[in-house]
């Protein structure tokens, strides 16, 4: 009798095939060609907006609309591909209020606007070469539009400013276009424009280098000018909320209808919910009760929603407690509790009272959902393919606590997904090969929400481990902090660790085991690679591989972002030489797959084949792939299809298995 978890055990329906060959329902054809990749879900009324990513168009970016008695459209012309380069990762590239549609066309970067019920006729706000807009939002009565700017068009960095566009009710396609006014400019970056219900007064968030938001920002204040005709012509009274003292970063700042003004703060130590008062001399921050966890994300994109302030006085917030996330009911009374529902970001109230939400639960298909607080889910608008799964097909994930060190206490933390099939099983004296994942940022987290990264490999019989390395976030500023100064070091160390632990459950063949990453994730598999021989093999996705280059020629957003991961430029240089990938590529005997966009801005292609000529020369196996037209991410279905079907064979090589035909 095999001696392997119940769980991987033989049932009657399933028949014991080699890890890696096992016939699965997440083909290549559904997740290059079909997968629809759905986010930043919006309400107007009682219709719901998203975008969803098309493979089969190329990548295009379609902003959809649902309404109950028209169900689903294409909101705009089919020639719009909606989407911003701000910041290079973007984030609210549209906004709707009063069916007055504003968004960002990521082609050409040019800022359009759609009048109510004038569906296709779309006309340009601003056509600017080296003009980039994000973070677009109404104020509340719909007549007039902030955005974030990006400005191109000098030599050096970009420069960043709040900009304003008063919009007439009666806009038409007709109409003159209106004026684009700027509010504020100066510091290095902007973010989160939010009027207050009264339309007196603006609230944004700022930052400069070194600093990324994650680490110091402030909370600004000032009153909204406008002229006889009311149209926005500029701020006065400008002051510092908040965050001019100690470090403290400060997220998403929204307003009550009664004028409260709220905002995210992790001056305790974790990002939580906090209620400023603006109405005295020197501003307070007061602590709202909230459950124990961290709310609050790491702001890479614009838009990002962790909680949702309700007409009622309550709140609805995403809080994550030890790794997880639930979306939790606050009542005014301060009572909270658990809602029915796997929210991607805070559902937004419809103004029926129902809510809408990307849904991403551990068990399903992510989709664009209506449902309750009390109810949950009661209506899927759109899923991201039409597939369904059985249970045993899904692998749900595991919490693993882990010590970082030998004789530690388990204070280290990853999800684990062991293979799934309701038609295949582990043979009779195998155990399967697992793939760790390190997630890109490195400031971000893994996260339990059904993923086609994920269960494309587990559907397979490769088992999978998702790990929360220091500097991850979701466990407070304290965790987050341990990746200060030590890039390439705690992150490689809790990796290994993660794998030592996992070796000794019995879950897993320690003899099999890769490891892949994105971006940021591509450089810690490259050094984990140089520092454990745990790893059979490595594939790292457009990552990091000289960070002295990264240094010189990264995009603004993240160019001085390794200061707090390494050390001061050029001073702590000796630093970056030491942890790059390249210093060390004479270390890597596991074989190697690099996949690289030609047109990526954040890595650039130069540092995949500096890699590969180093791993070379080192008679290390490696290959390179770089995809024509490509950027920070894969979008293209040819693409897509081409990098899965590589990576399925360079694991059949290293783990010594066959990919059938139909992977």
């Amino acid at each position: 009798m095999s001696d392997l978890p119940k769980a991987l055990l033989k049932k009657a329906h399933q028949k014991p095939l080699p890890c890696g060959t096992w016939p699965s329902p997440v083909t290549v054809d559904l997740v290059a060609g079909k997968a629809l990749a759905l986010s930043e879900v919006s309400v107007d009324g009682t219709s719901v907006y998203w975008l969803e990513r098309r493979p089969s168009e190329k990548g295009r970016t379609v902003l959809c609309c649902w309404q109950d008695e028209q169900g689903i459209s294409d909101a705009l012309g089919a020639s719009y591909d909606v989407g911003t380069r701000v910041h290079e990762y973007g984030g609210a590239p549209y906004a709707v209020c009063k069916n007055v549609i504003a968004f960002s066309e990521k082609r050409t970067d040019f800022l359009w606007l759609q009048p109510a019920g004038c569906v296709g006729e779309a006309i340009c706000l601003r056509r600017c070469d080296g003009l980039r807009y994000a973070d677009l939002r109404f104020s509340s009565d719909g007549t007039v539009l902030f955005a974030v700017r990006e400005d191109h068009r000098a030599e050096g960095e970009p420069k960043a400013a709040l900009v304003a566009f008063s919009v007439p009710d009666n806009f038409t396609p007709d109409s003159a276009p209106p004026v684009e006014v700027v509010l504020r400019e100066g510091p290095d970056f902007l973010s989160s424009p939010s009027l207050s219900p009264d339309g007196r007064f603006l609230v944004w968030i700022e930052w400069h280098h070194p600093d990324m938001p994650w680490d110091t920002t402030q909370l600004c204040h000032a009153r909204l000018l406008r002229d006889e005709n009311g149209y926005v012509t500029g701020l006065g009274d400008e002051k510092i909320l908040a965050g001019n003292g100690a470090p403290e970063s400060l997220l998403e700042p929204c307003w009550t209808k009664d004028g409260r003004l709220y905002v995210l703060s992790d001056r305790e130590g974790a990002w939580t919910l906090w209620e400023a008062e603006t109405r005295v001399a020197q501003t307070l921050l007061t602590r709202c009760p909230v459950p124990e966890g961290e709310i609050g994300q790491p702001a890479w994109v614009f838009g990002q929603r962790s909680y949702q302030l309700l007409p009622d006085g309550g709140v609805l917030a995403l809080v994550v407690q030890n790794g997880s996330s639930r979306c939790v009911f606050i009542a005014p009374d301060g009572q909270s509790r658990t809602v029915s529902a796997s929210p991607e970001q805070c559902p937004l109230m419809l103004s029926d009272g129902r809510y809408a939400w990307l849904e991403v639960a551990s068990d399903a298909l992510p989709a664009v959902v209506v449902g309750t607080i009390a109810k949950g889910v009661q209506h899927r608008l759109r899923c991201a393919a039409s597939l369904t799964l059985a249970p045993e097909d899904i692998s749900v994930a595991q919490t693993v606590r882990f010590p970082l060190e030998a004789g530690g206490e388990p204070v280290g933390h990853a999800f684990f997904y062991p293979p799934a099939s309701s038609q295949a099983s582990v043979p009779e004296g195998e155990r399967p090969p697992m793939i760790v994942l390190v997630h890109g940022g490195p400031t971000a987290r893994a996260q339990e929400g059904f993923s086609f990264k994920i269960q494309w490999w587990t559907s397979r019989g490769f088992a999978v481990l998702d790990v929360n390395y220091g500097g991850s976030t979701g466990f407070g500023r304290s965790w987050r902090e341990r990746l200060k100064g030590a890039w390439g070091v705690v992150d490689v160390a809790d990796c290994i660790a993660a794998c030592q632990f996992m070796c000794t459950t019995g879950k897993i063949d320690p003899d099999r085991i890769s490891i892949r990453g994105s971006s940021a994730g591509g450089m810690t598999v490259l050094v984990a690679l140089a520092t454990s021989s745990l790893f059979a093999g490595g594939v790292s996705l457009y990552g990091v591989t000289d960070l002295r280059a990264l240094a010189a020629e990264t995009h603004k957003f993240e160019a001085r972002y390794l200061d707090g991961l390494i050390g001061p430029w050029p001073e702590a240089e000796s630093a970056y030489i030491e942890r790059s990938p390249l210093t060390v590529a004479a270390k890597i005997r596991s074989p190697v797959l690099l996949l690289q966009g030609a047109e990526d801005k954040v890595v650039p292609p130069a540092q995949a084949y500096a890699m590969e000529a180093a791993l070379k020369e080192a008679g290390t196996p490696c290959f390179l792939h770089e995809f024509p037209g490509e950027g920070h991410g894969f979008r293209q279905e040819s693409t897509l299809r081409i990098a899965l079907a590589e990576e399925v064979a360079f694991y059949g090589r290293i783990f010594g298995f066959t990919p059938p035909s139909h992977s």
